[in-house]
């Protein structure tokens, strides 16, 4: 090869990854510190694919990005007590959302020990989606795919979370039923009409459990309308062992919950 041409090209490749490079930077920098991304928010044509990678390994060398896993980062914030690691939602946002669109919620004990309901700390999390698996590991952390019963969206994965509580009552860890009965029925209670109206045609699709103590909460919370549906989607002669004194939910046994 002429030496002409060869150093030239030499030039070229130089120029085009410190150009990548001073672009990503500049994407970088205009992120909030806590947030995740993956390569693709930081715009470069396939052919800065290469240049691209460098310039981020680079940049996890000096830490101003941390990996999370394969293709996903995060901006770490910086505090007076030094660097914050985002929370498990941030982490795992890139696989909770597609195009924009949310397609998973994070369930489980990690779940149950954001609503209060257990001190356990969990080494699994459990992603749950009907649209795709979601396994990946975080650090040290163990993603894994549950089946969602419907369709995710950002309008009804907190009403499934309470659906999922209401699914594993009985087996979540160090649960004070007591309390945790004062908390599902006060998250219950700021739901909107249409809100529970989806919330019951959801439950249907969950394990007949469940419907059950999701109805006999709202007939205790005096929240009527719909539970008709709620009652013809259960067996009659099934009993469902949950562990609830009629003290503690008065209505239980008008759903079959011993």
């Amino acid at each position: 090869m002429n030496t002409i041409l060869y150093l030239y090209l030499c030039y070229v490749i130089f120029y085009q990854s410190v150009k990548v490079a001073k672009k990503i930077e500049r994407n970088i920098n205009r992120m909030q510190e806590g947030t995740t991304f993956v390569y693709k928010q930081l715009v470069f044509d396939q052919s800065e694919y290469r240049a691209a990678a460098k310039a981020i390994e680079r940049l996890i060398k000096k830490g101003i990005i941390k990996r999370v896993s394969t293709g996903v980062f995060y901006k770490p914030k910086q505090t007076a007590f030094g660097e914050l690691r985002p929370q498990e939602e941030e982490l795992l946002k890139p696989y909770l959302f597609q195009g924009g669109k949310r397609i998973a919620y994070i369930t489980g004990a990690s779940l149950y020990n954001r609503m209060g309901f257990t001190t356990q700390v969990p080494n699994t999390i459990k992603v749950a989606s009907k649209a795709k698996r979601v396994t990946t590991n975080i650090g040290k952390t163990q993603v894994k795919p549950v089946k969602s019963y419907v369709d995710v969206t950002n309008e009804n994965y907190y009403l499934l979370e309470i659906l999922d509580a209401l699914k594993d009552f009985k087996n979540i860890l160090d649960l004070d039923k007591k309390s945790a009965l004062t908390l599902v029925k006060n998250k219950i209670s700021n739901l909107s009409e249409n809100e529970l109206s989806k919330m019951r045609r959801y439950a249907i699709k969950y394990p007949p459990r469940a419907t059950a103590l999701l109805g006999a909460i709202l007939e205790f919370s005096n929240k009527k309308t719909g539970l008709e549906s709620l009652k013809s989607s259960l067996n009659p002669l099934t009993t469902y062992k949950l562990g609830i004194q009629k003290e503690t939910l008065p209505t239980s046994s008008n759903w079959n919950i011993i």
